[in-house]
């Protein structure tokens, strides 16, 4: 890839819902140490106490892991992770902030609601990945990703788990890329390197 796209670059965010944790996993494990880039991910999951979301994705890289808490301040070569039953924001001044207000698409976080504010901070600065799910969360958000100049990726609903979610996306708008898990896992290692 070409030297600008290691500066280009400074937020990947993933979303997911249903079928997703594969290749979320796929990616996660594929992702270059890059100090300059943020990666979320913002995934529905069961508002538990105990998730081993965190320490599974640890396992598969050498960047740092962790849960958002509200108003923390976002470093790049980190892998962040939206708490359950908060959606999680990004303000103007680079910090997340966490939200408890209603659910969209019956979900909190709601990955529209991330993927929109990661639009309207990073701007054509941000990477855009929609995966496997069961509702229509996160179709607008990479949506206003790629209005914005964002990079956008949806997963082959061919190759998904449950197609629902990309499909959604894809009936929306054109991607910059359409591709299975694998793919994209590689397609990210090259475009962030």
């Amino acid at each position: 890839m070409a030297q600008d796209s290691i500066t280009k670059y400074k937020l990947l965010i993933i979303g997911g819902s249903a079928g997703s944790l594969d290749g979320i996993l796929k990616i996660i494990t594929a992702l270059p140490v890059n100090k300059q880039v943020t990666t979320v991910v913002v995934v529905h999951r069961k508002n538990d106490v105990e998730s081993i979301l965190t320490d599974l994705l640890a396992t598969r890289t050498k960047l740092k892991v962790k849960e958002v808490e509200d108003k923390e301040s976002i470093f790049g070569g980190t892998v962040y992770i939206a708490p359950s039953d908060y959606h999680l924001l990004i303000e103007n001044d680079k910090l997340f902030s966490l939200d408890s207000s209603e659910k969209v698409h019956h979900s909190r976080p709601s990955i529209d609601v991330s993927f929109e504010s990661a639009a309207h901070v990073f701007g054509n600065a941000v990477i855009g990945i929609l995966l496997s799910g069961a509702n229509a969360d996160g179709a607008e958000g990479l949506r206003k990703i790629h209005e914005a100049g964002g990079f956008t990726i949806v997963q082959d609903p061919a190759f998904s788990e449950v197609g629902y979610m990309p499909q959604q996306a894809l009936d929306q708008m054109r991607p910059d890329k359409i591709l299975n898990t694998e793919a994209i896992a590689l397609f990210i290692k090259e475009l962030i390197q």
